[in-house]
């Protein structure tokens, strides 16, 4: 992926300022909100039944996050997929911690049937809902990206979705071809909320991708949000100054950023997408 399309992702984000509404667990919600805040975009946290649907149609991008299906988020999750579907609303599904724990699970392979434009996971995760794995430790992954390369690249052709496996290096396919991004930092994994609010941020770039294709977008804001980590952890004393820099980054980086430090390469036939 040419890097100067991040940029413009990045830059049609800060002009468009995106509504971005998110179903997402309890634990990150404040989080997740503020870094779609310093991203640039407006995060609308409604899980309610009967406003769902509603606000659904209107946003201009959808999280979906399964941290803490309580069983009015999870009917209000079922609610607002259905009306983002109708109305064309790019939606993005974490199935977390799917695998071992099974109302999650049951969840997860339901609404992944259900045209999500991205789904965003670890490498653990993501072998979970292709039934190629029982999932990790709770929300850590223990399986290894590579090891979720080919099983990832089918699931997307089956699902016809954009699939991102997130790691110490990420990587993230449309079934036929892909991107491997290594920008990020390992603070991100101390601090509560750190891939769910990535979650949330490429709902953010799916509102404002125009013509640029999905795999696009959902490159862009692994690039972005691994930059911002990049930059929070220098100088950052811990993960509760790092969690502060982040936002502080995300509110910062620039177009030109991007250009300079973005490290994206695509796929090559040794990550075997067949």
């Amino acid at each position: 992926m040419a890097v100067p399309d991040v940029a413009t992702l990045l830059e049609q984000l800060h002009e468009s300022a995106p509504l971005v509404h998110c179903i997402t667990n309890s634990v990150v919600t404040n989080f997740s909100a503020n870094v779609l805040l310093a991203a640039g975009a407006a995060p609308a946290m409604v899980d309610i039944v009967g406003e769902a649907g509603a606000f659904a149609q209107v946003a201009g991008g959808l999280l979906v996050n399964l941290g803490t299906p309580n069983p009015e988020q999870r009917e209000a999750a079922r609610e607002a997929v259905g009306a983002a579907v109708r109305a064309g609303t790019p939606w993005v599904l974490d199935p977390v911690a799917i695998g071992s724990l099974p109302i999650r699970t049951s969840l997860a392979m339901e609404l992944a049937g259900r045209q999500p434009a991205a789904v965003r996971g670890n490498a653990s995760e993501i072998l979970a809902l292709a039934g190629a794995g029982a999932g990790g430790r709770g929300v850590e992954a223990t399986d290894s990206t590579d090891r979720a390369v080919r099983v990832a690249a089918r699931l997307a052709r089956e699902l016809g979705t954009v699939i991102a496996v997130s790691g110490p290096e990420d990587f993230i396919t449309d079934g036929h071809s892909g991107h491997r991004v290594t920008n990020g930092h390992l603070l991100l994994t101390k601090v509560t909320g750190g891939g769910c609010a990535l979650g949330a941020l490429v709902a953010a770039f799916l509102a404002v991708r125009g013509e640029h294709s999905v795999l696009a977008a959902v490159t862009a804001a692994h690039t972005v949000y691994g930059i911002a980590a990049e930059n929070a952890a220098d100088g950052a004393s811990g993960p509760g100054t790092f969690a502060a820099r982040l936002l502080d980054r995300l509110s910062t980086v620039t177009p030109a950023d991007v250009t300079a430090l973005a490290r994206v390469r695509e796929a090559d036939a040794g990550d075997d997408l067949a």
